[in-house]
C-alpha cells in the first residue's frame, strides 16, 4: 500500500471575495468561514445537482467557499449548477485518478476556511447542513462532527440496502463507543488546522478511508460528535454492477484497514455478527414485506461481495506487498 502523503497541508492565503468579507451582516459575523470540499469522477450530472444544493445552502455567502477536485474525469468535470448563487467562490482543481482520499486533501491544501466540511458528488445537502456543522464545531473544536446521510432515491432497491447497512452499523459503532466507530466522509467537519496536524486522509485507500482517518482521530485521543441536524441527501444511482463494485470495494478496504489496525494495536478482526444479523432485520422493521424481501436478497449480494472484496484483497494484496522493488 503507497505510504500516506504526509506533506504539510498549508492553507491557501484569502483573497478578495473570499469567505470573511465585510459584507457579513452582525448576526452571522460569529460564524466561521467554512471551505467545502467535493472530490469527483465521472459523475457531471450528478455533481450539478450537488453544487445546485450548495448555492442553496442557508449560510452567508461571503462565509463560505467549494473547492471541487476532479479526480481525473475524462472528459474533464467543467463548472456547472452553481450559477444560482452567482457570489459563491467556487474553486476548480484537477489531479490524475489518484482517488477520493487524494482529491480531498489536495482540497485541504488549497482550503480558505478555517473549518474543513467534506461532501461528496452525488450528495445534495440539505440548506441547514453547513449552519448545523458550524454550530457543532463552534461548541466542539476539538472534535470531529459527522451529520446524518439518508437515501435520496427511495425508488432504487440497491440504494436503499446500500443506506441500510449504513443506517445500522454507523450509529451503532457510535453508540457502543466502539474503537471502529466513524463518520462518513460525505458528511463530516472539522477544524483545519486539525486535519492538518492528523495528515489528511490516507491515500492508500481508495475506499474505507473514513474508517482509517477515524481510527487514527480517535487514537489521538480527540473525540467524535454526532451532528443529527446537518442532513446530506445521497443520491447514489446504483445497479447490479456498480453495487457489487462498490460493497466489493469496501471489502478490499476493511482488509487493508483491519490488517494495519492488528500491526498497529494488536487487535484481530472479529465480525461483529450482531450487526449483520441487525442489518438484515432492519428491512422487516421498517418496509413491507415484499420490499423487505427484496432489500434481504440484495443484502446477501453484499456480504458475498464484500467478502470477495476482502479475501481478493488479502491475496492479491499481499502478495503485490511481497515483491520485491524492480
Amino acid at each position: 500500500m503507497p505510504a500516506r502523503d504526509t506533506a504539510p497541508f498549508e492553507r491557501a492565503p484569502a483573497e478578495e471575495g473570499s469567505p470573511g468579507g465585510d459584507t457579513a451582516s452582525r448576526e452571522d459575523a460569529g460564524l466561521p468561514w467554512i471551505s467545502i470540499i467535493v472530490p469527483t469522477y465521472q459523475r457531471p450530472r450528478e455533481l450539478a445537482v450537488c453544487l445546485a444544493a450548495l448555492a442553496a445552502l442557508d449560510y452567508p455567502v461571503d462565509r463560505y467557499e467549494v473547492v471541487v477536485v476532479d479526480d481525473g474525469s475524462e472528459p474533464p468535470a467543467t463548472p456547472s449548477g452553481a450559477n444560482a448563487r452567482r457570489d459563491l467562490r467556487v474553486t476548480w482543481l484537477r489531479q490524475p485518478n489518484r482517488g477520493p482520499s487524494a482529491a480531498r486533501n489536495l482540497g485541504a491544501r488549497h482550503a480558505c476556511g478555517e473549518v474543513l466540511a467534506f461532501t461528496d458528488d452525488d450528495c445534495a445537502p440539505a440548506r441547514g447542513w453547513l449552519r448545523a456543522l458550524a454550530a457543532s464545531v463552534r461548541v466542539a473544536p476539538g472534535a470531529l462532527h459527522g451529520g446524518t446521510v439518508v437515501n435520496g432515491l427511495a425508488h432504487n432497491a440497491w440504494a436503499v440496502a446500500s443506506q441500510t447497512i449504513t443506517d445500522v452499523v454507523v450509529p451503532s459503532l457510535l453508540a457502543s463507543v466502539s474503537p471502529l466507530r466513524f463518520v462518513t466522509s460525505n458528511n463530516l467537519a472539522l477544524r483545519a488546522e486539525r486535519f492538518a496536524a492528523i495528515g489528511g486522509f490516507d491515500e492508500g485507500f481508495r475506499a474505507s478511508e473514513d474508517r482509517e482517518f477515524a481510527h487514527r482521530w480517535l487514537a489521538s485521543g480527540a473525540p467524535i460528535a454526532e451532528v443529527p441536524g446537518a442532513v446530506v441527501q445521497h443520491l447514489h444511482d446504483l445497479g447490479l454492477v456498480s453495487y457489487w463494485c462498490q460493497h466489493f470495494g469496501y471489502g478490499r478496504g476493511a482488509y487493508a484497514f483491519h490488517r494495519r489496525r492488528a500491526v498497529q494495536v494488536r487487535a484481530p478482526f472479529n465480525p461483529n455478527l450482531g450487526l449483520v444479523a441487525e442489518t438484515f432485520r432492519r428491512p422487516f422493521a421498517t418496509l413491507p414485506m415484499r420490499s423487505a424481501l427484496r432489500i434481504a436478497a440484495l443484502l446477501v449480494v453484499w456480504q458475498v461481495a464484500n467478502a470477495a472484496g476482502y479475501l481478493w484483497q488479502g491475496i492479491v494484496g499481499d502478495r503485490s506487498h511481497a515483491k520485491p522493488p524492480s
